[in-house]
């Protein structure tokens, strides 16, 4: 598995998972249980990954929609 953003904004989260599911790819978000128990301050944001088969393209379908998956961030 290799990571492709870390991010606290659920709606990213969200979207990004429709994104990729459109596209064939499997998400699964690590920390999400982690997210929650710290509270309601994100000190722990959650990472989005992918199998590393499904990087490449993975992405590119980010770099598509203007995600800077590279700085965890929208562009």
């Amino acid at each position: 598995m290799i990571e492709l953003l870390r991010t606290n904004d659920p709606v990213l989260i969200s979207w990004l998972r429709a994104l990729l599911a459109d596209g064939g790819i499997e998400v699964i978000v690590l920390d999400s249980h982690m997210s929650v128990m710290e509270g309601s301050i994100s000190a722990i944001p959650r990472r989005v990954m992918v199998r590393d088969e499904h990087a490449l393209r993975a992405r590119r379908l980010l770099d598509d929609a203007g995600i800077d998956h590279d700085r965890s961030g929208v562009s």
